[in-house]
Parts: structure tokens; sequence; C-alpha cells
């Protein structure tokens, strides 16, 4: 069977994108695609929704399904909207409709894309996460990882654990792979596993390096980011409202709103189309193939973005 896909990214979270119908097998699809292509990080699937403007669906590297992924949605936002022509769409996750629109750009020729992130939970059970008897963990100490780091739990709604680690620890990355390896394999925390990101304070803002699960070290994770800038807030980081969050793909835009319990963010970044792609999609893998590819020229401008603020980005490569 032959279909369109279309690759692109948000801060270099890469993914083939297919605006298609509803079926059960997009994760054998993404398997197969991420074989063959080795620099990307998933699949993202626009479909038909009864809620909304469209559906998203996310499939990791492994094939596992994810509840959500914000550059993806960003990517997935300017679809839709170019598509029906509008500025503001409605998409409908795993978990929630969220709010998308077009934003003016970071940079000229950069098309950019806020999203809605939600919702925001802090019981363990929702991540789900078992740790002693308490039912959340916010800026403590886990003594078998740590005794300097303070960690964070929250699912927005895909699962974080969140650690604020000095500079040092942010450029060498063994801390970070050794404890979230362990948090995704077999544990006694993490039945489902978990994304596991280290921050570090800026004077622009933060820098943030996610292990994400079903994928390992990525360029970004849009939920990722986004929870950080809120516990960077929560833990007097940073002040609240919008938080420059840079990552080894770049840096997004995150502005977190607090009322109380009541908690509002949104992420707010590039949405770039790579490329266009014909592929034959074969149960058997070894009849799969591109058969026809087309390059685009919106990455050139990226990578403008990408060395105006590399001074940033490069201290903790």
């Amino acid at each position: 069977m032959k279909i369109t896909l279309e690759k692109v990214h948000g801060s270099m979270n890469t993914f083939y994108m297919i605006d298609s119908d509803e079926r059960d097998d997009y994760g054998d699809l993404a398997l197969q695609l991420c074989e063959i292509d080795q620099g990307v990080d998933g699949l993202l699937v626009i479909l038909p929704s009864k809620s909304a403007d469209a559906k998203m669906r996310v499939f990791n590297r492994d094939g596992s399904e994810a509840s959500m992924c914000g550059n993806g949605l960003r990517c997935v936002a300017r679809h839709v909207c170019e598509k029906l022509g509008i500025e503001q769409a409605v998409i409908e996750t795993m978990k929630a409709d969220l709010t998308v629109r077009r934003e003016e750009t970071l940079m000229d020729g950069i098309e950019t894309y806020s999203v809605q992130i939600s919702p925001v939970l802090f019981d363990l059970k929702a991540l789900p996460m078992e740790y002693g008897n308490q039912s959340t963990l916010i800026q403590q100490v886990i003594p078998e990882i740590s005794q300097d780091i303070q960690f964070s739990a929250v699912a927005v709604p895909n699962p974080h654990l969140i650690g604020i680690v000095p500079k040092d620890i942010q450029k060498s990355p063994e801390h970070q792979k050794k404890w979230a390896k362990k948090f995704n394999g077999e544990n006694d925390y993490f039945t489902d596993g978990v994304n596991v990101s280290y921050v570090t304070k800026l004077e622009e803002g933060i820098f943030v390096r996610t292990f994400e699960r079903g994928v390992g070290f990525t360029n970004a994770c849009g939920t990722a980011m986004t929870a950080s800038a809120l516990i960077s807030c929560m833990s007097g980081l940073v002040p609240y409202g919008e938080v420059a969050v840079y990552n080894p793909g770049g840096m997004v835009k995150c502005t977190v709103d607090r009322n109380g319990d009541d908690i509002k963010l949104l992420l707010t970044g590039n949405a770039t189309r790579l490329s266009e792609h014909e592929f034959n999609w074969s149960k058997d893998k070894a009849e799969s193939g591109f058969t026809a590819s087309r390059n685009l020229d919106e990455q050139r401008r990226y990578e403008k973005f990408i060395k105006e603020i590399s001074v940033v980005v490069e201290q903790f490569a």
C-alpha cells in the first residue's frame, strides 16, 4: 500500500507524519520507519475526530503509543490549520482536547505554533509512580539516586521525573542515563516507565535534557520542557510567566500561569516541514520502503535560528 508522509520537527524532535484514517497497526509503521531512518523519534498520525478539528496519535521509536507529544502537536497543529485555512484549532489527544494556534514567528521564515499542555497531575498514581506511602513527590531528594538532586514528579499527561542539577552534571549525561535506563526497565518505582529530565538554570531561562520513554535521549521533548518550566517556577528557579527553555534541539517558550491549584501551560515553538515522501507500506518489512522523496527548504531557516542561540546550547554539548 502506498502512503504519503511528511517529515517534520519541533525543536529537532523529528517525526514522520501521516494524515489518514483510524487503524490498529500504526505502531508497526512507526517501527518500520524508525528502523529505516535512525534520525526520527517516531510517527505522528492525524485522524478525523468527533469532538475536535482533528485527532492526534503518537507512536514512539519502539512502537509504543504515547499519551501526548508537545513538539509533535505543534507540527500537527500547523498541518490542520493550513489544511482548514484557520489560525486556531482544537486537536483531540489521548487524554484531552487541546487548543492550538499559529503565533508570531520565533524568527523570520520559521512557522511558529503554540499548544495547550493539559492536564497537569501531581498525584503519583497518575504517572504511575510508587514511592513509599507518598501521594506526591515535589522538590525532594531520592537518596537512592542522589543526596543532592531535588526531584519532582508530574504527569502532563505523559509521566515526567524532573531533577534540578548543576552545570557539571548537566554537561555529562552519564548520571541521567544510568537512572533513566533503570526507571524504564524493571524497577520498583515506575511500572510503565517515565521520561527523565535534568534542568539547569541559565541567565536566559533554563536548559533541559530529556531521556524520553520509548525513545532514549532526544533533542527535545515538548511535554518535558513544559513540565520542567513548571517545576522551575514552583522551585523559585525562574519567575512564573514566559520561560525560555533551551534544549539540544533549540529553544521554545513555555508560559506558566498559576492561580492556586489552577495551572495553565502553553508551549510555543517551531513547526518545521523537512520533506515529503511516498512510502510503500507492507506487513512484510522487507517489501516496505520509500519510493519517492522531495526535500523542502525550511530547515535552512531553522538552522539560522539555531546558530543564533548556539552560544547557550553548546555549553552543554
